[in-house]
């Protein structure tokens, strides 16, 4: 009689036990891994335009910088012009200003070099008229005064012609501003194509489990509930995507990185840098990456949210399902 007892006691704690809820969205579906590689696609790209954005940001701030230290005064050849006398009158009228540190004259040889790309390595200046120059180095912190020094110059040499480089500066700037203001309305792009990407494919999803849906919420199943199941389903989803290609997108940074500085004395690396640095987006760019990633697992999920809500809302409209 025993074994027959503990047979029942044995089915009956079988059938109390309570039974594992099947998830309402499936957790491997064929649409569903797709769109795990859309949102890692789409994550990649966000995350692209973000370190370009970060790297002309940088790089124009560094061109600034350096552009903003320094002016230039440049003499051009005169019939009666003593050059040499001239650039030392220069260099002694600027270095007594205020706010200039150091005044440094371009003697024959560096000119020389800076010509030879166009002129050959045996450039005679003597018999070409090639202005001179004077490089001024200036105190960032407390800048001379520009108008008095072009008066003071062309009072004492006519031929003197100073540049502060503030034209080059503006037309960086401007560069700049509206490099990142197109970066930024790229990445809004591309995020707006995520949500529309994740609209489609939760409706895709109810419409698949569109019955076992409707049964549920009119037996008395909360919206909550419901759009808690899939706004889960589809935060693990994004969280995928987006953290596969933010990884990704760091890979090429680091691999930019490891090119530039392995490359750092060929022409072609010297080319580059002058114009987008070392490739680096340093400390900062990667917590953008990192920002993006999350901003777009949270998106995925809130925009899978709002749509079963407003789904479930339509389902409560009087006259729905009527033909």
């Amino acid at each position: 009689m025993t074994e027959p007892v503990a047979a029942q006691s044995a089915q009956a704690r079988t059938e109390a036990a309570p039974r594992k809820m099947q998830p309402i969205v499936p957790a491997q579906t064929v649409s569903g891994n797709a769109l795990v590689i859309v949102i890692a696609i789409m994550t990649f790209l966000s995350c692209l335009t973000l370190g370009a954005v970060t790297l002309v940001r940088d790089t124009a701030s560094m061109w600034q910088s350096q552009i903003s230290r320094e002016a230039t005064i440049q003499i051009k050849p005169a019939d009666g012009l003593d050059m040499e006398a001239a650039l030392a009158t220069v260099q002694q009228i600027v270095a007594d200003f205020p706010g200039v540190k150091d005044a440094r004259i371009v003697d024959r040889e560096a000119t020389a070099r800076l010509l030879s790309p166009w002129l050959g390595e045996d450039v005679n200046l003597d018999e070409l008229p090639v202005p001179r120059l004077v490089i001024v180095t200036i105190d960032e912190t407390s800048p001379p005064d520009f108008a008095a020094i072009r008066a003071a110059l062309a009072k004492d040499v006519s031929d003197a012609r100073l540049d502060d480089h503030r034209t080059w500066i503006d037309r960086l700037v401007s560069m700049a501003r509206t490099t990142v203001a197109i970066g930024i309305a790229t990445l809004g792009l591309i995020l707006a194509a995520t949500v529309l990407t994740v609209v489609f494919a939760t409706r895709g999803a109810m419409a698949g489990n569109g019955q076992i849906i409707e049964v549920l919420h009119f037996v008395g199943a909360e919206s909550s509930f419901i759009a808690t199941e899939f706004r889960r389903h589809f935060l693990l989803t994004g969280a995928k995507g987006a953290a596969a290609g933010g990884l990704a997108a760091v890979v090429v940074f680091i691999v930019f990185g490891w090119w530039s500085s392995r490359n750092m004395a060929t022409p072609e690396a010297d080319q580059a840098a002058a114009l987008f640095g070392n490739f680096a987006i340093g400390a900062a760019g990667y917590i953008g990456v990192a920002l993006i990633v999350g901003l777009i697992a949270v998106l995925t999920a809130a925009t899978s949210h709002i749509t079963v809500v407003s789904y479930l809302h339509d389902i409560d409209m009087p006259g729905h399902g009527d033909v």
